[in-house]
């Protein structure tokens, strides 16, 4: 593929620093990056929507700002693109649906008004599954979404298109949003960096029925991108409090995301987990991610394996239960009026979620709450936990979610979701968690590994995640294809 490579994996933080600098313009970035959308999208089906006249015109109110030497946002001047789930005014917003194809928002979401203060320049929105219900980015809308690593194979979801954009170099930093697993399913997939604040660390727009519906919120919006420092920045552009803020927001300051790099790891407890209660988990992933976890020793940290206490199953069935739920009470009524548009998985899933009884809902809370009990004696214990991202590697989009893993036949009726228990697991417990790449399989595709920090202490997620890329450097890695 003949792509013009001059901005290409150049990391957001210097390029921000390059236009403000004047060494880049904020316009010739822009027609840059849209030019590599051209080039790409055919065959990754990144963007579901592109908006070239806005992106320029903002690149030139951008450029003017620059000229005048006005007081510039950590953002300011880098194109930049918004998932699919998340309402931009004025921008067509699918929530990869059908349904929703030719929606047009008149408000930006919290996390999109905070991300153009920042100075950032709008391009587009990135592919997504329907109202994100699934793991890798398929939907009525068109072609899969593709990994940049293969083609042939799926850059997971429910943030898949950003994964892609950022793997591929059409940008450096995306922002993506995770319910259960959906920032660190597609980072693991395509070699990425990716981090789910706390449960409440990133605000969602005020009004938000599915913050009044419920006392948890399991999602949250963050970065992805090819390196730490990169998402440590877009953390600290999103996160705190706000008028705008829907209930549940954590209070207070944000902590110090960008000064946690420098923290190092002296001291610190690790509990290893390479099962997290006995999932399967695919030979080269095992060995790969355990391999990666014993390194912390020699980064300073103390490494023990722990146990785990919680039953997959019973997981799984309570993660389901709240995540059909979900979609239900935010978009049931499309069963009934728009059945024949719906995704299978997502009809399948408010079929679902329509048996489910009082009972059925109270059983589910109380799991949730004894998983939360359960982690917070954990991290008594230890500082960190870390286990694989995912049971796999990306599998092909013609084959369809693993139908084996480690060598044990998985359930047909949990394909959706068997190959990523560890992430999902993290969305109950409203903990922070990251994935760091730290190898490849023998098919030449990456492998995450995942860390999980104490409630409200993404600073530490955040310092072992960039003493580990320092003592082993994964952004010099490339999909050949996309070099």
């Amino acid at each position: 593929m003949p792509f013009e490579n001059s901005f290409a994996f150049v990391p957001a933080h210097e390029l921000v620093r390059m236009v403000s600098a004047r060494e880049v313009s904020p316009i010739e970035l822009t027609e840059w990056t849209l030019r590599r959308i051209e080039e790409t999208n055919d065959t990754l089906h990144a963007y579901l929507t592109v908006v070239g006249n806005q992106a320029m015109e903002s690149a030139r109110a951008a450029e003017a700002a620059v000229m005048r030497g006005d007081d510039l946002g950590p953002l300011h001047g880098l194109p930049f693109p918004i998932k699919d789930l998340v309402p931009t005014a004025g921008i067509r917003t699918t929530f990869g649906s059908a349904v929703y194809a030719n929606n047009v928002p008149h408000k930006d979401d919290i996390v999109v008004q905070r991300i153009k203060a920042a100075g950032a320049v709008i391009i587009g929105k990135t592919n997504t599954p329907e109202f994100g219900h699934l793991g890798y980015t398929s939907n009525k809308l068109g072609e899969d979404c593709r990994n940049p690593w293969d083609t042939a194979r799926q850059s997971g979801g429910s943030s898949g298109g950003a994964a892609a954009s950022v793997a591929a170099g059409i940008t450096p930093l995306a922002q993506g949003g995770d319910g259960g697993g959906s920032i660190r399913i597609p980072c693991s997939l395509c070699g990425l960096y990716g981090i789910k604040g706390t449960e409440g660390r990133v605000p969602r727009s005020g009004g938000s029925g599915d913050a009044a519906w419920h006392p948890y919120n399991l999602a949250q919006s963050g970065p992805l991108s090819r390196n730490v420092r990169d998402s440590a920045l877009l953390m600290s552009v999103l996160t705190g409090p706000g008028e705008d803020a829907a209930p549940g927001t954590l209070d207070g300051p944000s902590p110090d995301y960008l000064g946690a790099l420098e923290r190092g790891l002296q001291g610190i407890r690790i509990g290893w987990t390479p099962d997290m209660g006995g999932n399967a988990v695919d030979q080269d992933v095992a060995e790969i991610t355990a391999r990666a976890a014993r390194s912390f020793e020699t980064l300073g940290a103390s490494v023990e394996e722990v146990e785990f206490e919680i039953d997959p199953e019973e997981m799984w069935f309570s993660f389901r239960n709240y995540f059909d739920l979900k979609v239900l009470v935010g978009y049931g009524d499309l069963l009934d009026t728009s059945p024949d548009l719906l995704t299978d998985v997502v009809r399948e899933g408010m079929e679902h979620a329509r048996t489910l009884t009082a009972v059925d809902h109270h059983e589910t809370m109380a799991f949730i709450a004894k998983t939360r009990d359960y982690f917070q004696r954990l991290f008594k214990r230890y500082d960190l936990i870390l286990s694989p991202t995912l049971a796999t590697t990306a599998f092909k989009v013609a084959d369809g979610p693993p139908h084996e893993i480690g060598g044990r036949v998985m359930d047909s009726d949990r394909a959706y979701w068997t190959w990523s228990p560890f992430t999902y697991s993290v969305n109950i417990t409203g903990h922070p968690a990251a994935t760091v790449p730290c190898g490849f399989d023998r098919n030449g595709m990456p492998i995450g590994l995942h860390l999980i920090g104490r409630f409200r202490d993404e600073e530490t997620v955040l310092a072992a995640s960039a003493a580990f890329e320092v003592a082993s450097p994964w952004a010099d890695k490339r999909p050949p294809a996309f070099k």
